[in-house]
């Protein structure tokens, strides 16, 4: 009697789940933590011997020793064991909320969870391979999240890929993650992976997830196609690839943005991201769902690791709401999701809340006489209060008074007005930026850490704060400095959970990250006081050493002149093999609602501080073309009065000129989080320095 369609189905089934049973067979480790044979890689040549006993590995496929502190011993878990006992206790809450055609749409958590297994099928359905990776190139969304956890789940490795990056840039990834498919979001991106997809041997497929398709491609689906090109895997082959996998192996990696030379790829492995998730969290008093369920917004690029760890991996970890910004976050459109989202929480990078307190500044300044001069009450006395060190017995009734009538509206209008803590993290906050939310009551708490420390080492929260720290090691983590100077300053080093596997494909590179002892050194400079704060003052490669061999950081004076000169955007010290110092100087401009792009218009604070000091330029243009002289005496004495305050003649600052137009990640000086790429800068400007030292 012939087989029915139904059993030649269920047959067909159960020959692919061999197919691939059999396959990722042939690519698992039986005990990842006990292995003693070879290790095949996916070249199909042997790999060297990786004993378990080595803290770093090269290889995709490798194993690691993991450094479990005794203080700090949680059983090590692989994301999907983390997920799984999430969706357990968190099932019904809600986890991802995306706004779809102008109405919030939710998945709960048991969505979410099935949603990623959905994923899984259909990427093992297009051949994803075991160690290889899936790329994801767009915008912070439920698709990115849904596919990286897939990729996760499938046995292979998430890999982000930053929006900006150019066609060569995202070549250079997925050729070095081995990427099978691709995940982006638009046309643009799209049209990136079409010029090199013939350059790329192991990708297999492309998958699109937010418009439509103008036109078909052989190997190209949208989402809702690849959701269901997986439905005959089964959940049993599905479950013996998500029970092969092992804490110690690699499931993500993080390219560092390559300021200098080619990106490197951070291999993180399950124990990292998990472990990370649980213990840094918590430092920073993040919630599990059944005290608070927290709310959160993911607008930072989620293929740096601050935003992957924070919105991704943790709000799993503690069934947090997230909810995706839209793309113009970044352009000013981020306080209208923060209106209502209401988060619990907020991730920020430096530049992010100088921009707050810059808009801000000019809305105040546009504002009636007797409406700034309540804000400016109001905010000193809460920064009065928030610098005391007996902050309870200090004028209690004003300060509540101060909050209730001005402070509280302020937050409100940000959509702070649920917001129990406020983060910042990749990079050093000013005093400026500091004193400036304390007076709206607003303490901001560093996190320090790098993509190697799979995001924060070090942490500061509610209970563990202190003035420009970035708080302390988080439990199980150690940290120390090397090479201390006369100052205490030194290099510092972590060891922990946290540290990362080492850089694909990249033995030297990861040699010189990781000393013989399993230390991480992070090229950083800084101190650590009695009771265990850290703080950073500095990247040793951005130290200057004058031609006389005085060394300089030049954060400090940076720091002091846009603090000296509220008109001042950026600034960046140059005197590397130098005479003497000298400093580029941007100023505060707006920005183009529509490209984010700085525009030759002053922000009303920069304005403001050209009226008071009799000047009516209303243009950077007018400023430089000009040479205002009211503008340049004021620049002048304010540099001035920094060097008067300068420690050592050495760190005097000579000259200075004023740039025509302020840094961006578009102009290439900023990175895509907003930090500042020296090198990008120095050549950029290098007529500009050239002239400082002519003659």
């Amino acid at each position: 009697m012939p087989d029915s369609e139904e059993t030649l189905k269920k047959k067909s089934q159960d020959e692919n789940a061999m197919n691939i049973t059999e396959s990722y067979e042939n690519r698992t480790f039986t005990d990842a933590q006990n292995i003693s044979e070879e290790l095949p890689i996916n070249s199909g040549k042997i790999q060297d011997k990786d004993p378990v006993e080595s803290l770093w590995t090269t290889y995709a496929n490798g194993v690691v020793k993991l450094r479990i502190d005794p203080s700090c011993s949680q059983t090590p878990l692989t994301v999907h064991q983390m997920f799984k006992e999430s969706m357990e206790k968190y099932g019904p809450l809600n986890a991802l909320v995306s706004r779809k055609n102008g109405k919030w749409e939710k998945i709960t958590f048991s969505e979410y969870y099935s949603l990623s297994r959905k994923a899984a099928k259909s990427f093992l359905k297009l051949g994803l391979e075991r160690f290889h990776s899936v790329a994801i190139l767009g915008f912070n969304s439920s698709e990115w999240f849904i596919s990286a956890v897939g990729a996760v789940f499938a046995g292979g490795i998430v890999t982000g890929i930053y929006t900006t990056n150019s066609p060569e840039a995202c070549h250079h990834i997925s050729h070095d993650s081995k990427a099978n498919i691709i995940v982006v979001d638009s046309q643009k991106q799209l049209d990136k992976i079409m010029q090199i997809w013939n350059h790329l041997p192991h990708l297999k497929a492309v998958v699109q997830y937010k418009e439509s398709l103008p036109e078909k491609h052989p190997n190209l689906y949208t989402m809702e196609e690849f959701m269901e090109l997986g439905n005959e895997i089964t959940d049993d082959t599905l479950d013996y690839i998500i029970n092969s996998q092992k804490p110690n192996q690699c499931c993500g990696l993080i390219y560092t943005s390559g300021t200098t030379g080619k990106p490197k790829g951070a291999m993180l492995s399950h124990d990292n991201i998990t472990w990370t998730a649980t213990h840094c969290s918590r430092a920073g008093d993040m919630q599990p769902a059944e005290i608070q369920q927290e709310t959160i917004v993911s607008y930072l690029p989620l293929s740096h690791i601050a935003a992957q760890i924070y919105d991704l991996w943790t709000g799993i970890k503690w069934g947090e709401q997230v909810y995706f910004a839209e793309p113009d976050a970044l352009k000013g459109g981020l306080i209208n999701t923060l209106k209502e989202a209401q988060p619990t929480s907020l991730m920020g990078v430096p530049r992010v809340w100088e921009k707050i307190m810059e808009k801000l500044k000019d809305v105040s300044a546009q504002s009636s006489f007797m409406k700034r001069k309540m804000l400016s009450w109001a905010m000193s006395v809460s920064l009065e209060r928030n610098l005391s060190s007996s902050r309870s017995d200090l004028k209690p009734f004003q300060t509540r008074l101060a909050d209730y009538l001005v402070l509280a509206k302020i937050r409100r209008a940000l959509g702070f007005s649920r917001c129990q803590k406020h983060f910042s993290g990749a990079a050093p906050l000013t005093t400026e930026t500091i004193y400036f939310f304390l007076g709206l009551n607003i303490p901001l708490y560093e996190a320090y850490g790098m993509s190697e420390t799979s995001g924060p080492h070090c942490m500061s929260g509610p209970y563990v704060y202190r003035r420009h720290s970035c708080g302390k090691a988080v439990s199980g983590c150690k940290v120390k400095l090397v090479n201390e100077d006369a100052d205490g300053n030194g290099e510092i080093c972590f060891w922990g959970r946290t540290v990362f596997m080492g850089y694909l494909n990249m033995e030297d590179k990861t040699k010189e990250a990781i000393d013989e002892d399993g230390w991480l050194h992070s090229g950083d400079l800084g101190k650590i006081d009695k009771d265990g704060f850290v703080y950073t003052t500095g990247r040793i490669k951005d130290l200057i050493i004058t031609a006389g061999g005085e060394n300089v950081p030049p954060i400090p004076i940076e720091d002091a002149v846009k603090k000296a000169l509220p008109i001042v955007s950026n600034a960046m010290l140059i005197g590397d093999q130098k005479k003497f110092l000298s400093i580029l100087l941007t100023l505060k401009s707006t920005l183009d609602p529509e490209t984010s792009e700085p525009t030759d218009y002053l922000t009303e604070e920069a304005r403001e501080f050209c009226q008071k000091i009799g000047s009516n330029a209303t243009k950077v243009s007018e400023i430089v073309a000009m040479k205002d002289k009211a503008v340049h005496q004021a620049i002048q004495d304010g540099i001035t009065k920094v060097n008067i305050n300068a420690p050592a003649k050495v760190q005097c600052i000579q000259k200075w000129v004023i740039l025509q137009r302020d840094f961006s990640i578009s102009g290439g000086e900023l990175g895509p989080t907003m930090k500042l790429k020296r090198d990008a800068v120095l050549e950029k400007y290098k007529e500009e320095i050239s002239a400082f030292y002519k003659g």
